[in-house]
């Protein structure tokens, strides 16, 4: 069996490596420098983070107050208390403009005075130098049709991985790997099961593969529980009571005495109006992890959703996200991305050397001959075949790409023998 589908997998491995080469390349190095931004956010914005130490901090309504100054006019949707001595409270208003970006002012909670103002994104609150590596990583800075390239690269990353493996274990008991090919494939087995996990965890995100992964965690009941909206029956929704600052406060001592939320760091969440919900929730993505979260009516905790709680699938969902982004166990998490993204970008660049030294032109000819398909078992053959179509429905960008790839193969195969057969054709004899 092995002999039996060895050309098919190197061929296979061969060309699907040079395809996606580049966007794998491009994604380690810039998951490479992510990995590094939360250092280097920490020395960019120290005069935002970090305040001197006090151990009287004023109300958190006044810092909140404070910050309502320093952005007059704008709608106040969150705070984020300071986490310890040192740490500056963050106070989130809503992007009149759209968009994932929500201004955001600093303020030290020893005096309540505003030290500066940034936009941040997303649930974990990071910062723009962080957030344009994020949108590199994601979509090369080209918005949604960008993201097709990260998509197709996490599509296949698993496809070479698992390929170079079993030609790794047939040919090596067959014949002697030649030197640049036996560092490319020990690299390879090195950061297999990484390579595996971030483009299992890559395609969570993917615009059309993620789709997928969604609808099918929703079938199986495996989604991330979420506390309720909140009920507008009730509220005069066209004359909303506006929040005012004075009453987060409460929310403070409230969120705190309860037993769910013990993260040092929590947002709370502020109401549409007067008699909805406070959501409180803990944003603590290391280990262990800490996403408790409460709702507030009246002074009283209303619903309460615990990470102890969750379905094993959306726990594994959470510590894969968390595990990519490099925050779930801290520094050594780091470390081992900055590793595995390095060890990729090598096994790139290998790649492309084997290849460069196998080119035809060096008097290899081509580097697997067509027809392969012809050696494996017709039984065999049709299992993966039907496999494959499962998969590259699952997986859009991987199915597609897989249809363009053969058909450009049976092109240049079709082009190729007409050209072999009219040099084959014998010249007429003059009359």
């Amino acid at each position: 069996m092995t002999e039996s589908w060895r050309g098919l997998v190197l061929r296979f491995h061969f060309y699907a490596g040079v395809l996606v080469g580049p966007f794998v390349l491009i994604a380690a190095l810039t998951g490479v420098l992510y990995a590094a931004t939360p250092q280097l956010e920490s020395w960019i914005y120290k005069d935002h983070l970090r305040v001197p130490a006090s151990e009287q901090t004023v109300p958190l309504s006044q810092q909140v107050k404070a910050a309502q100054d320093a952005l007059p006019g704008r709608k106040w949707v969150a705070v984020r208390p300071s986490p310890e001595p040192g740490a500056t409270t963050r106070v989130l208003f809503a992007n009149d403009e759209g968009g994932d970006a929500r201004p955001t002012v600093f303020v030290d909670p020893g005096t309540g005075t505003v030290v500066g103002t940034l936009d941040t994104y997303g649930t974990s609150g990071v910062l723009p130098l962080r957030t344009t590596i994020d949108t590199v990583h994601r979509n090369l800075l080209l918005g949604e049709p960008g993201r097709l390239y990260s998509e197709l690269a996490a599509s296949w990353l698993w496809v070479v991985a698992l390929g170079g493996v079993f030609l790794w274990f047939s040919r090596r008991r067959a014949q002697r790997l030649k030197p640049t090919t036996k560092r490319h494939a020990t690299l390879g087995l090195w950061v297999l099961v990484g390579a595996l996990f971030l483009s299992a965890t890559g395609l969570t995100w993917s615009t059309y593969a993620g789709e997928n992964v969604a609808d099918l965690r929703k079938a199986l009941n495996w989604s991330t529980p979420a506390l309720s909206a909140g009920d507008h029956a009730g509220h005069d929704m066209s004359n909303p009571i506006p929040v005012f600052p004075g009453e987060v406060d409460s929310i403070l001592k409230t969120a705190r005495t309860s037993s769910d939320i013990d993260a040092p760091t929590i947002e709370i969440t502020v109401p549409e109006m007067v008699g909805m919900p406070w959501h409180v929730t803990e944003i603590g993505r290391g280990w262990p992890t800490q996403v408790d979260a409460i709702s507030i009516v009246y002074g009283e905790v209303a619903e309460t959703v615990r990470f102890s709680d969750y379905p094993p699938a959306a726990k594994l969902a959470r510590w894969g996200i968390d595990a990519h982004m490099g925050v779930l166990f801290g520094w050594p998490n780091q470390l081992v991305l900055l590793a595995l993204g390095l060890g990729l970008v090598t096994l790139v660049v290998l790649g492309y050397r084997v290849w460069w030294l196998r080119r035809p032109t060096r008097g290899f000819g081509r580097p697997v001959p067509r027809g392969q398909w012809r050696k494996v078992p017709r039984g065999q053959l049709a299992v993966v075949a039907v496999v494959a179509v499962a998969v590259g429905w699952f997986v859009p960008l991987f199915g597609v790409s897989l249809l363009a790839f053969l058909a450009v193969d049976v092109l240049l195969g079709t082009k190729r023998k007409n050209a072999d057969e009219r040099q084959a054709e014998p010249e007429s004899e003059p009359v």
